[in-house]
């Protein structure tokens, strides 16, 4: 018993004595960590309009702030009314699901301009039936702290394709 005590006191002080490694320092940021950080900037409530219609944004950090929860309300509860998108990273991919009022989710690739202010999110696939539309494509330009806009491409139930935008401005 006497050298099993003895060994352990000489493992631990071996431990305690080896030279331990430096901390590892993060390396530089991948393009889809810096689109991703780039969109935590717009965390916030914000108001605009999108082809006449009021809508009201709250745009958070979730779930630790792995994930960004972007929530989309419009008064009276007419339609685009209470939709999501999560924004969150896979690897070196940033990643959006939209959960439309139409009853899908598009799922996209966001890819950030070289000036840093722009994000373009390039259609991956959709899930959930398409007879009322699906959203195609969304764009994110970041103008100052306090204004930004937003490009969507909509695919009409008859297929038609639809571009609509909008500006926004901070209001918490």
């Amino acid at each position: 018993m006497r050298k099993l005590a003895i060994l352990i006191i000489l493992v631990a002080t071996a431990a305690v004595a080896l030279p331990q490694e430096p901390p590892k320092t993060a390396g530089p940021q991948s393009d889809a960590q810096k689109a991703f950080e780039k969109m935590k900037t717009l965390e916030g409530s914000w108001q605009g309009t999108i082809v006449g219609i009021s809508i009201n944004f709250t745009i958070r950090a979730a779930s630790s702030g792995t994930a960004i929860l972007h929530e989309g309300n419009t008064v009276g509860g007419r339609p685009p009314n209470h939709e999501i998108t999560m924004f969150y990273l896979d690897g070196d991919h940033l990643l959006a699901t939209h959960y439309c009022d139409a009853g899908n989710r598009s799922r996209f690739e966001g890819k950030m301009s070289p000036d840093g202010k722009t994000i373009e999110f390039s259609f991956i696939d959709v899930a959930g039936g398409t007879r009322g539309g699906f959203l195609k494509g969304m764009v994110f330009t970041m103008i100052d702290a306090n204004h930004h806009t937003a490009g969507l491409t909509f695919i009409m139930p008859n297929g038609e394709m639809r571009r609509f935008s909008g500006e926004f401005q901070r209001t918490k």
